[in-house]
């Protein structure tokens, strides 16, 4: 049986609300602050039709460029072939939400701003090991001693040899 190309053609589980989430939207759903340069997550919500994104979007991050009485304006890298384009989509807010993916270097950068004010009250200047970040290193070597019930020699386990069941 032929299937169909359209619009919102197989999504039935990518659009599907969650359990116990379906029905009409609350009212903090059209209630967002957005502002030009806010960082947003594109969920395509499928409780409001209009407005709603392309399935290709549909989890994308992008930066706000636009806000209207309705709509958000977002810009969100797609990659065509080998290239990766800038496209320029209006979604409406429903469909957007604020994203976390600038919240841990937020809270770093106020961590490290008030360890350098510290420094500078001190009279000291801050070390780079206190700011820069430093990857999780390999755990230290360490040597394994065997200890047996008869002594310091571990016990040596050996295949027992193909006896014949007949």
């Amino acid at each position: 049986m032929p299937h169909s190309f359209g619009y919102r053609a197989r999504t039935r589980d990518l659009f599907s609300r969650k359990f116990r989430q379906r029905g009409t939207l609350p009212t903090s759903a059209f209630m967002k602050e957005l502002k030009v340069g806010d960082y947003v997550d594109i969920v395509a919500n499928s409780a409001v039709h209009g407005g709603m994104p392309h399935k290709t979007y549909h989890g994308r991050t992008g930066v706000v460029f636009n806000v209207s009485r309705r709509a958000v304006g977002v810009e969100v890298n797609k990659q065509v072939r080998q290239r990766i384009l800038k496209k320029r989509i209006h979604v409406k807010a429903e469909h957007v939400r604020q994203s976390k993916c600038r919240q841990m270097f937020l809270e770093r950068v106020k961590r490290i701003e008030s360890a350098k004010r510290q420094a500078k009250e001190e009279g000291r200047k801050l070390p780079k090991e206190a700011i820069k970040r430093i990857p999780r290193q390999p755990k230290e070597g360490y040597v394994v001693k065997a200890v047996s019930a008869e002594g310091s020699k571990p016990i040596v386990v050996y295949p027992l040899p193909f006896d014949d069941m007949l």
